[in-house]
């Protein structure tokens, strides 16, 4: 017999709500729940394919183990055994930064993937610490930090209120939105429209989000940063500027006056591709817009100016006036927020507090490059010991950062490699043990990083809609038990984890005079915690502590655990309001709009208006069906337009010769693929497009359905030496490429 159960989607960004049908233990339909607070019944492709990736026949089962040279199936005793066997000697032997920990863009996405890698990387000690992160939003990130003194406190658009939004590097019709929590992001758009608003799109392919839009702009791949700076410097020349209320909270506002005088439509128009009337164009509609919202992503992050792009949005955010207004850019509020301490100056956003052993990259936000994990373990310095031990948490890098073959190369050096990760894909293919967490609907769900960034305050909590099969283990134990056995503690009950963490974080706030509960015993505050695990009593303590809680028993009318399960589509916290100064850190208590830092760089960027690469440069491409590397081995998730083709505009296939539907060779410094074309005008002569993530062709992987069409690794054109300076994130667009065509011919494009 059938039975429904209500799910969040882990699958991307948007976080929506699904009904799924369940027969016995097996996920067999998934619908969109119409009474999910947040998404009202709106699904995408991937939610509706939940089932098919729930019931992967590919996902591992039990832990695998490598003896003799190969891996094979053990119990989790065993795992853990030799997790701790492999790991604590190079600790022991050779400091904590020989242990590399590498997280991947899927741990964001589950309750323990966001719960217990801080721990894991905070008993180890380690500095030798890189994610996905810096191949996706370190710039903004980065920036955000720089301006308000919090790398955590981004801006969204607020999509639903806004009369003009300015999208630059984003296709949330594609993506579902990124950096800006939105179910339904298409018909966000299309009731901005409806509503009489103004959708502005700057990108260099045509994609769907900017077949929508009322003015696309085809910039040029890796200037988004000059276009931002002269659309800044028509503001200040035509007397645009308008901060409004903003005023009191902000600083540097002549200095950054000074600092983009060079930067005028004219200057910039030949490197970006776009003409001076457009940029003056772009400004004065953004200026006389009621209320505006510009907003950036992964286009205009991956780029040789990232840092500067992601800050420039902001800064046009905030030179209107539309930084922290209804309908312009504002700071949502997550229930799971710590509680607000007092506005008032605050400790501020260090770069560079340290740097990687070989190539001497400054650390941003604790990480160190993705792009530098290679050289970190394969490359001997006098700085101290290479990376020798590596801890992978639902990452594959050998896809997702640049050269992946010397880091496939280099993972096979290694002393000892733990991988968790439901595959045995191209990078835990290399483990010494493997841990496979349960499929999603055999795990609790809520979204403690994306509702930071959603467009509307609200919280949702969906225990597991299975329960564990035998032999299964709970991410959530997986990860406490490779914690305890990482730091010398193994065999110690997983529960003590969870419990060390509640411990501290009430020992902590009972001191603070902002929290409720301060001056209160906190083992008196534990006592009252409910939840049937460790991560549901962590959830409670959050969110009684947090903005909307009942500060055990202080508001009772405040949020619990037990509140949020009585109420299973999730309660509505309202629209998001202006907050300022509130999330300001900064050591000025304002926004800093020139920090050091970013003046620092500008130089930089001033040069890059004499330069214009010549040929063809090399965007990605986000499709509908997919997220990164991790779905591609679900039949109903690829196929039609969710293949590896390079898409070429007509006018440079006829120059080069190419034809479509044949073979083409693609070289970049990191080395070279074989791709067939798509000729197509949707992308602008000059510019080729290839999508990211593919390349499962490895021996040793246990992918079936995707190396039936694997594709290849984009990625493999790089050779990780291209990075945003203040950032570290990895260049992936706008990087020059060489086209040829080949003899043979790889596929017919229908």
């Amino acid at each position: 017999m059938s039975r429904t159960a209500l799910r969040i989607c882990p699958l991307c960004e948007a976080t929506c709500g699904l009904t799924l049908t369940i027969e016995g233990t097996a996920v067999t339909g998934a619908r969109g729940d119409r009474d999910d607070v947040f998404s009202r019944g709106f699904i995408c492709p991937k939610g509706a394919s939940f089932g098919a990736v729930d019931g992967d026949p590919d996902r591992l089962r039990t832990p695998l183990v490598r003896r003799d040279g190969e891996l094979r199936e053990a119990t989790w005793e065993e795992a853990f055994d030799a997790v701790a066997a492999g790991l604590r000697p190079v600790v022991e032997r050779y400091g904590p930064n020989s242990v590399g920990v590498v997280l991947g863009n899927p741990n964001v996405h589950t309750v323990a993937g966001a719960l217990y890698p801080p721990i894991l990387m905070a008993g180890l000690r380690t500095r030798s610490v890189f994610t996905a992160s810096t191949v996706d939003q370190m710039p903004k990130h980065v920036s955000s930090g720089l301006l308000f003194g919090d790398a955590l406190a981004i801006p969204v658009p607020d999509l639903d209120h806004t009369d003009h939004l300015l999208l630059i590097g984003a296709n949330p019709l594609e993506s579902n939105g990124s950096l800006c929590t939105a179910p339904d992001f298409p018909g966000k758009l299309k009731a901005l429209k409806s509503r009489g608003g103004t959708l502005t799109v700057i990108d260099p392919r045509r994609t769907r989000t900017a077949r929508l839009a009322d003015r696309h702009v085809a910039i040029r791949p890796g200037t988004d940063a000059l276009l931002l700076a002269a659309m800044a410097y028509v503001l200040f020349e035509e007397d645009l500027v308008a901060l409004g209320e903003l005023a009191q909270h902000v600083q540097g506002v002549e200095e950054l006056r000074a600092e983009v005088g060079d930067f005028t439509p004219e200057s910039v128009a030949d490197a970006c591709d776009v003409d001076a009337d457009t940029i003056r164009a772009l400004a004065r509609e953004l200026a006389a817009a009621p209320t505006a919202a510009v907003y950036g992503r992964i286009g205009s992050c991956t780029v040789p100016h990232g840092t500067l792009a992601s800050w420039l949005v902001d800064v046009l955010n905030v030179l209107t006036g539309n930084l922290d207004r209804p309908g312009g850019a504002l700071f949502p509020q997550a229930a799971t927020d710590k509680t607000p301490r007092p506005a008032g100056p605050g400790h501020g956003f260090a770069l560079g507090r340290w740097h990687s052993r070989v190539s001497r990259h400054p650390e941003a936000k604790g990480e160190l490059p993705l792009s530098a994990l290679a050289e970190e373990i394969d490359t001997a310095t006098a700085e101290g010991e290479p990376i020798r031990a590596l801890v992978a948490v639902a990452s594959n890098p050998v896809l997702s950062a640049p050269d992946g073959d010397r880091l496939d190369k280099a993972l096979g050096s290694l002393d000892f490699m733990v991988s968790v990760d439901p595959y045995l894909n191209e990078t835990s293919r290399h483990a010494h043990v493997v841990l496979p967490p349960p499929p999603p609907s055999q795990s609790p769900h809520h979204d403690f990083a994306f509702n930071t960034l959603a467009v509307r305050n609200q919280v949702r909590y969906t225990p597991a809609a299975v329960p564990l099969e035998p032999g299964r283990m709970a991410e959530s134990e997986i990860l406490a038990r490779l914690i305890l056995a990482a730091t010398g503690m193994h065999g110690a009950d997983p529960a003590a984890v969870d419990a060390m963490v509640v411990d501290q974080t009430l020992g902590k706030a009972v001191k603070e005079p902002h929290s409720p509960v301060h001056g209160r015993d906190p083992k008196e505050l534990a006592a009252q915690l409910t939840g049937v695990s460790g991560p549901e009593r962590r959830l409670d303590m959050m969110l009684r502590l947090g903005p909307y809680g009942d500060g055990f028993g202080v508001r009772p009318d405040g949020l619990t655990l037990e509140k949020l399960l009585a109420h299973p589509h999730g309660i509505d916290l309202g629209p998001l309001k202006s907050r300022l100064p509130q999330p300001l850190k900064t050591v000025s208590g304002k926004v800093e709009l020139l920090p050091a830092p970013i003046a620092g760089d500008l130089p930089r960027l001033r040069e890059a208006l004499m330069h214009r690469p010549d040929g063809l440069v090399l965007v990605g491409r986000r499709h509908l069906r997919s997220n990164n590397s991790w779905m591609h081995n679900v039949p109903a998730l690829t196929g039609g337009s969710n293949r590896c083709t390079l898409h070429i505009h007509p006018q440079d296939a006829e120059r080069l010769g190419v034809r479509d539907g044949a073979a083409v060779r693609l070289k970049g410094a990191g080395g070279e693929v074989t791709a067939p074309a798509e000729v197509t005008d949707a992308v602008r002569p000059g510019v080729v497009s290839l999508p990211h993530g593919w390349g499962h062709d490895r021996p040793g992987t246990r992918l079936g359905h995707a190396a039936t069409d694997p594709g290849v690794n984009v990625n493999q054109l790089l050779d990780g030496s291209l990075l945003d300076p203040l950032s570290g994130n990895a260049v992936l667009n706008g990087v020059p490429i060489e086209v040829s065509p080949v003899s043979e011919k790889i596929t017919a494009l229908t």
